[in-house]
């Protein structure tokens, strides 16, 4: 099996350094690739208008100012001509500047549309293993702050990185020019940072690493925290959930000092190794002015370009600390596509018949990431039309056996056949319209009742709405409700009751008419009288269709034509439950505890009357 998520092997490869993450992070956002060369050709253009400045300054002062015995004459037309070059220089480069910002930040928008988009339509298509083992914080995560940190690496990095080497390069190549002895000096005085900075971007990569990674723990306490706001507070632990969200925040900011330490020292070796420059620069200038032969204007010209020196290699700080971000962020979202998609669909697939559906498993075994085989051999056989109830103890496998029957992920080994075709040969159309999931608490949206229950079948029309309703016996249910199908159930449909929802989810499931229904006890949680209701709805519901119900309560057994029971991962039993609740298994354990529970509850309500 796959590693999960979070402990993915690339990024800790040999192919996981900053230049292979960028290749291959490129590879991944094709938004990032059209106009890429010409922003890097106006990056270039910037950078010989920068250089351009120190030489038209050094025509102005040797060609503009003459010194004789009678003193120092100005030619004002030399002068103003070279300074209006200046001007315009600097106003072309300036506009070209804005210009290819522009771009970028487009190109930045383009690349976060994209490969936020990507991000979050691969988290949809993995397996159930990988969203079992991998926290809801670190998806959320991938899909927001680290695609954010690419982001702000696009809009300005990149052009820094155009534009700092080339003002680099330039100024070594026009100081050559001048006097090579004065670019050995300031080559010499920038050797050291190589190394140093070589060392500390070893160290910040691993440090942004970090930075990434307790962000998305951070995120996955915080969004556990928000959701069982209501837990938390009925047992009195919001201290516990806070030491949690503490540690994590601890953890971030730790991290965050640990970034902005090396960060700090990038702008400190920066400024340490140009003032070096400038200084062993002017000194020796001064000193060899004769020998070296260079004229008043190119010694303030040589002065100027090793200023314009600094303003790239100051900015080395903040464009690596950039650059790391980014690099640790599309990293992880990197993890996350290169994540592989076990359940592989295809749109040219098989389809599967109409009507109720057979089944049938064959040697069906599954495992999920971490921990041990859940699912041993499996083997049944359901005839179409057949109502049956799945039942064990927790952990037996039933409900991770009633996934794979919607192939929210696929098994370890063995195959599974609905109507006498393999499931993962089907269309996900098909799939989706014949086969329905009805959990035990259905998510709803923050938007209508009417809305979410068209998420059961996109193109329902409102009589079809209206039709579903009234063949479930829920018009006096919806009717109750403040503004009927238009009334909104609010954040994760908390307007409604925990029955209420449950109620949508069976809408949902009539709405699309599936040939084989799943129900997660799907009226586990509403009252007596509401059970009573579904439970003939339901039985009028499956009339014709194949109904597979994981029976938490044995009263869905008794009223199922057969009973499918788990037991450590295995099928212990299969058959009609007037059989097994006397044939001395694991069923009739289960049901003799099952009634014994309830006729104590019963007796406790007569004596509490």
């Amino acid at each position: 099996m796959n590693a999960p998520i979070a402990d993915a092997d690339w990024r800790t490869g040999e192919g996981a350094g900053a230049w292979a993450v960028f290749r291959r992070g490129v590879a991944a956002s094709p938004e990032l690739r059209p106009g890429l060369v010409m922003t890097v050709i106006m990056g270039l253009a910037v950078a010989l208008g920068r250089l351009s400045i120190p030489i038209a300054l050094q025509r102005a002062i040797d060609d503009g100012i003459t010194t004789t015995d009678s003193g120092t004459d100005v030619d004002l037309g030399q002068v103003v001509t070279f300074v209006l070059i200046a001007v315009v220089v600097v106003l072309v480069s300036a506009a070209i500047a804005a210009w290819a910002q522009r771009r970028l930040v487009h190109t930045a928008e383009a690349v976060i549309y994209g490969l936020r988009t990507r991000a979050f339509d691969h988290v949809h298509r993995l397996s159930l293993a990988d969203h079992v083992d991998t926290s809801r914080g670190i998806f959320l995560a991938r899909v927001t702050s680290d695609v954010e940190a690419l982001a702000r690496f696009v809009q300005w990095g990149l052009l820094s990185w155009t534009i700092g080497p080339a003002v680099i390069l330039g100024v070594l190549a026009v100081l050559a020019w001048y006097s090579w002895q004065l670019a050995l000096i300031v080559f010499l005085a920038f050797v050291p940072t190589v190394p140093v900075l070589r060392w500390i971007q070893v160290r910040q990569l691993a440090a942004y690493d970090e930075v990434r990674a307790s962000v998305a723990d951070l995120l996955g306490e915080a969004n556990e925290a928000i959701t069982g706001a209501a837990t938390i507070r009925a047992y009195d632990v919001g201290d516990r959930s806070a030491s949690r969200i503490g540690r994590a925040a601890e953890r971030r900011y730790r991290a965050g000092l640990r970034r902005n330490r090396y960060m700090a020292a990038v702008f400190s070796i920066g400024d340490l190794f140009g003032s070096i420059a400038l200084a062993a620069a002017f000194a020796f200038g001064m000193w060899q002015r004769d020998r070296l032969g260079l004229s008043g204007g190119e010694l303030v010209a040589v002065l100027f370009l090793i200023t314009l020196l600094n303003e790239p290699v100051g900015e080395l700080g903040e464009t690596t600390d950039q650059t790391q971000e980014a690099i640790a962020g599309w990293r992880k979202v990197l993890d996350l596509l290169d994540a592989p998609i076990d359940v592989a669909e295809s749109e040219a697939g098989a389809t599967l018949p109409d009507g109720p559906l057979s089944i049938d498993a064959e040697g069906l075994e599954f495992s999920y990431r971490t921990g041990g085989r859940v699912l041993h051999g499996v083997d049944v056989s359901i005839p179409a039309g057949t109502s049956v109830a799945v039942v064990g103890e927790t952990g037996s496998g039933k409900t991770t056996f009633a996934k794979l029957l919607c192939r929210l992920a696929d098994p370890t080994s063995g195959t599974i056949r609905l109507g006498g075709v393999d499931l993962s040969s089907v269309a996900p159309a098909s799939r989706l319209r014949a086969v329905r999931m009805v959990p035990q608490d259905g998510f709803l949206f923050d938007t209508t009742l009417r809305a979410n229950l068209r998420f059961g079948r996109d193109d329902a029309t409102d009589a079809d709405l209206e039709a579903a309703v009234d063949r479930l016996d829920l018009r006096d249910w919806v009717d109750g409700l403040p503004d009927g199908l238009d009334s909104p159930v609010g954040p994760r449909g908390q307007h409604l009751s925990v029955g209420e929802r449950q109620l949508v989810a069976l809408i949902r499931a009539a709405l699309a008419d599936p040939g084989l229904l799943i129900l997660d006890e799907a009226t586990s949680a509403v009252d007596p009288e509401t059970d009573a209701a579904l439970t003939r709805t339901l039985r009028r519901l499956a009339a014709g269709r194949t109904v597979v119900s994981i029976a938490h309560r044995l009263a869905t057994a008794e009223a199922s034509d057969l009973v499918v029971v788990f037991d450590a991962g295995r099928i212990a039993e299969v058959g009609p439950h007037h059989e097994l609740a006397v044939a001395g298994g694991p069923y009739q354990r289960l049901h003799e505890a099952w009634v014994g529970n309830t006729t104590s509850s019963s007796s406790s309500e007569g004596a509490s009357s």
